[in-house]
């Protein structure tokens, strides 16, 4: 007991330690468990004693095939279908089939080249989906299409976990955490001594089968409800946990039973429990579970790697891994064409999933488990696998570089030849600037709208609303829309770096122009405000004071007492953000800046202390207890909002 819990400690302080590394160095969670594995293989030396753990890691595998079920709504499903069996289905196809001909041509067997063209035909949906969220790239073309890819392989890991014991070609055995075989012995631990299918003939196997996954499917529809209800019943958080456990747990027990893949079931089993009202609670209970159990899985397989194949083969290695990368991508570019993926949105398609991923080691552990690869054979594989999961930010970087060049050379679309000019420009047709453009309209003004989103001004047109296609930032459009001329000019576009570009270019060539501008945050106000900008609107803090004094009106204070709390702290926030701003340094980091972060607390302090004196009113009203004070960097609105109440 005493050498579990010690080998157990090492493992999660390995994980604690190397992971978050990994993460901030861009190389994503799985690649931080994979060398704190290495590291306690290489450095510690116990690749060999990860068995006991290695039995708890894998239902990490169960319980991510349980969550990707209940992800996968049936009728979401069905509307991606033509992506799911088209793209997604096309890419695992041709891969498998690509790798399966190449292992042939090298003389190895049918059922072991099937084996690692299903291995190598997976992508790391852990790192591709990380980084298309950090860089936001998760509603381009590109990044849908990718995502229907990772989500087909998810789904496609389940007919593979159950075709790998039929290409077994002799008797399972289990696998050394060196690599090295270890002949099965079901009485050592326990492990299938007990079975309902053993001594049956084929029609009772398979009628035995057949009901287990038939109890699955009605144990979800049927049993999960009232069950919910009566654990409900006791009010306590960590019964919910339990029951959640228990079912995956149960499912993949009667799936080991009948002798089927216990991922399987619990795939099935999240399936089954998709629409489920009960689905949230479950994801939330289980989540950290797999997260944890999944990292222990990757530590063992990093622990387990033989270094000495490594070094004795590195050159062939590293050849495997590019001839992987460049035959995957070549694949993947085809189809993009094939879909009709266009300019960066096919390279990020092709480059984001070219590397093998996470799901290869899993298959690559049952293949040796199921005897189909050899030892020396699934240490290759493995090493191939984290190779290319180790230069996939390589490929990310390189898409970067790529997707500017072609920015850089693409040419603009014509913009509209702007015919008009008036006293008020706005640049950026969004949701901000639409409210905008609408209150000057209905006060009588008219202004010159420009945003460089054609089907955005087509909207507009079809509503009525006049605007000029064209990049706001661009000088010529700026002149042809009347700055030199013009009073007022209303910064709205979405991109803060645009912005603050536009101010600066507007301030230089106008010194006397009015600009109100659009700051996503604070420290976006903090540039505009150097950049020239006269009235800075955070884009989300009036929405949010007006949320704020809705929750103070049914929380015990009256209409007038919240909207004076609301128009206090407005106006006070607006002096601290004067007072922070001469602290700000652009080159510093707010957090590291210790002259703002301790005139942030002061500031913070003396507007809680100056509240309470608010609240204390004693019949004075709210000029008694605060004087008129300046608005240097936002605008003082007079909101008839607040004097109709809303």
């Amino acid at each position: 007991m005493q050498d579990f819990l010690l080998l157990a400690t090492i493992y999660l302080a390995a994980a604690v330690i190397a992971v978050p590394i990994a993460v901030r160095l861009g190389l994503g969670s799985v690649l931080g468990y994979l060398l704190a594995g290495i590291f306690i293989g290489k450095v510690f030396g116990l690749g060999t004693e990860t068995q006991d753990l290695q039995h708890f890691a894998e239902f990490g595998v169960v319980m991510m095939l349980f969550l990707i079920g209940l992800e996968l709504d049936p009728r979401a499903l069905w509307d991606m279908r033509h992506r799911l069996v088209g793209l997604g289905g096309a890419q695992v196809v041709l891969t498998t089939a690509a790798v399966m001909c190449v292992a042939l041509v090298h003389g190895l067997p049918w059922q072991t080249s099937l084996a690692i063209g299903m291995v190598l035909a997976l992508s790391s949906t852990a790192i591709v989906l990380q980084t298309l969220n950090e860089k936001g790239l998760m509603q381009t073309a590109g990044g849908r299409s990718s995502f229907s890819v990772l989500l087909t392989q998810d789904i496609a890991v389940i007919p593979m976990l159950a075709v790998v014991p039929l290409l077994a070609v002799a008797a399972p055995v289990s696998l050394n955490a060196d690599g090295s075989m270890a002949l099965s012995d079901d009485h050592g631990d326990g492990h299938g001594a007990i079975s309902l299918v053993e001594g049956l003939p084929a029609w009772g196997v398979t009628a035995v089968t057949l009901g287990a996954v038939a109890a699955v499917i009605l144990f979800g529809t049927y049993a999960t409800r009232p069950l919910f209800r009566f654990v409900h019943q006791a009010r306590l958080r960590e019964l919910y946990t339990a029951f959640a456990l228990l079912i995956v747990i149960g499912i993949a027990v009667l799936m080991g039973l009948v002798g089927l893949s216990p991922a399987l079931g619990a795939f099935l089993g999240g399936v089954v429990l998709a629409n489920s009202e009960f689905r949230h609670e479950l994801e939330s209970d289980i989540e950290p579970f797999k997260g944890l159990l999944l990292g222990l899985f990757f530590i063992t397989v990093g622990a387990g790697i033989n270094f000495a194949v490594l070094y004795d083969q590195f050159f062939a290695i590293v050849l495997m891994t590019l001839a992987l990368m460049v035959t995957k991508g070549l694949i993947l570019y085809v189809l993009a064409i094939a879909f009709r993926l266009k300019g960066r949105d096919k390279w990020l398609f092709t480059l984001g999933l070219a590397q093998a991923g996470e799901f290869g080691f899993v298959l690559v552990s049952f293949s040796l488990q199921q005897q189909v690869l050899t030892p020396g054979q699934g240490q290759t594989l493995l090493l191939v696998v984290a190779l290319s999961m180790l230069l996939t930010p390589l490929f990310f970087i390189g898409y970067e570089a790529l997707s500017k060049r072609l920015q850089e050379h693409k040419p603009d679309a014509a913009a509209d030849d702007i015919d008009e000019q008036n006293a008020i420009i706005i640049a950026g047709i969004g949701r901000f600037g639409q409210v905008v453009n609408r209150l000057l309209q209905v006060a009588g003004h008219r202004a010159t709208v420009l945003d460089h989103n054609l089907e955005t001004i087509h909207l507009m047109r079809r509503f009525g609303f006049k605007g000029f296609f064209g990049d706001p930032t661009r000088p010529d459009l700026l002149h042809a829309a009347g700055l030199k001329t013009a009073k007022v000019l209303v910064v709205a576009v979405d991109d803060p770096a645009a912005a603050l570009r536009l101010v600066s270019y507007a301030r230089r060539e106008r010194p006397d122009i009015h600009i109100v501008a659009r700051a996503r945050d604070r420290v976006h106000t903090y540039e505009l405000y150097r950049a020239g900008a006269d009235q800075i609107v955070r884009e989300m803090f009036d929405s949010a004071l007006r949320a704020g004094r809705y929750v103070l009106e049914n929380i015990g204070l009256t209409d007038y007492e919240a909207n004076e709390v609301e128009h206090f702290f407005f106006r006070k926030d607006r002096e601290a953000l004067r007072d922070l701003a001469a602290l700000w340094d652009p080159n510093v980091p707010i957090a590291e800046n210790q002259a703002y972060v301790e005139r942030a607390r002061e500031l913070n302090t003396e507007l809680e202390t100056a509240l309470v004196k608010t609240l204390d009113w004693g019949g004075r009203t709210r000029s008694d207890v605060e004087p008129d004070l300046p608005d240097p960097v936002d605008p003082s609105l007079a909101d008839p909002r607040r004097q109709a109440g809303e």
